[in-house]
């Protein structure tokens, strides 16, 4: 049997609705890594949500049920903040096309990764 290294990984986003996409990303990330949490952003100030954070940690909640090493959480502010607070290792991030690439190869230069 292959064991994860215990690496914490965030894997951040909105998440309304969770998709399937977010799931394999979820799936994939969980062989990977020995402890996994989706981190659902908290934006009081955006009004076009379909539900609440809290919904949405427990839409993952069920949807993740079984896999041992994932957790889900709500955080707003900074992501580097907390990620930094949880002492996890890695972001996880998923990409639908090349623009999605762009945009994070541009934050990674902000931020010196």
């Amino acid at each position: 049997m292959y064991h994860r290294p215990m690496i914490h990984a965030v894997y951040p986003g909105s998440f309304d609705p969770l998709h399937n996409g977010h799931l394999d990303v979820i799936r994939r990330a969980t062989r990977i890594f020995g402890r996994l949490t989706v981190a659902v952003l908290h934006n009081p100030g955006k009004r076009d949500q379909m539900f609440s954070a809290a919904e949405r940690v427990e839409i993952i909640r069920q949807a993740t049920e079984g896999m041992e090493n994932v957790t889900a959480d709500t955080f707003d502010g900074l992501l580097a903040d907390y990620v930094r607070i949880l002492g996890a290792d890695v972001i996880v991030k998923g990409l639908r096309a090349i623009s999605d690439f762009e945009y994070e190869l541009q934050m990674a230069h902000l931020t010196g990764s």
